[in-house]
């Protein structure tokens, strides 16, 4: 049996979506993050990042967390490419040299992605977009992605639909994951209309759908 740990306003939502798009059965826990309680060990707290019985499955106290069969994942990309490989049929690779290219995306996503799509997202929620320091960040962060959205871009436009094998994979999800993070601020990804148009078919998909529904119904 399945279980993840987490809420889908974190990186739960990248094995929460590749499940839903398997069809596979899964048990959720909800657990949230600590920082968003004034006290987490209060006797009625929610279950949280920080509570003993989490603590057990990952003690870095972060989420997601995922068991399945006795097998603990506590890195979301690594649970989600797991999960693809076990469970996902045609969304994992179909043999060596597919995998490799999975690996590359996601790995992609992880290190020249996700960082700076965070930096913009971040500052906007934070309400700093106006601020002298909020401006330079957005600014460092859109100019950050630049590199890795033309790579992607340049592969889009001669590749299909998809970045792999022609089909939507689970590396579509691990980067458009990560991407989605700089939507709120459009100038980032305005000069790439091949990955506009990826993320758009991405988001499309009625298990990326069903998750954010979920994600909206979660608590603030």
């Amino acid at each position: 049996m399945i279980t993840l740990y987490g809420c889908l306003r974190s990186r739960a939502s990248r094995p929460w979506w590749l499940l839903t798009e398997a069809g596979v059965s899964f048990s959720h826990e909800p657990v949230i993050q600590a920082y968003r309680l004034a006290d987490p060990a209060a006797a009625d707290a929610p279950f949280n990042t920080a509570s003993p019985g989490f603590l057990a499955i990952n003690p870095q106290g972060q989420i997601p967390a995922l068991v399945d069969d006795g097998l603990v994942l506590t890195e979301s990309l690594a649970m989600t490419l797991y999960l693809a490989r076990r469970y996902g049929g045609d969304l994992g690779p179909r043999d060596l040299a597919e995998e490799g290219q999975i690996l590359q995306w996601a790995f992609l996503a992880g290190t020249a992605v996700e960082g700076p799509a965070l930096d913009i997202l971040f500052t906007l929620t934070r309400g700093e977009p106006e601020t002298e320091t909020g401006q330079a960040r957005i600014t460092a962060a859109t100019a950050a992605l630049a590199r890795p959205c033309a790579r992607i871009e340049s592969h889009l436009a001669g590749s299909g639909d998809w970045l792999v094998g022609g089909r939507f994979t689970v590396a579509d999800i691990a980067l458009s994951e990560c991407l989605r993070y700089a939507q709120p601020h459009p100038p980032a990804l305005a000069a790439f209309p091949a990955l506009r148009g990826w993320l758009a078919r991405c988001h499309a998909r009625p298990a990326f759908q069903a998750m954010m529904q979920a994600r909206e119904a979660e608590p603030v």
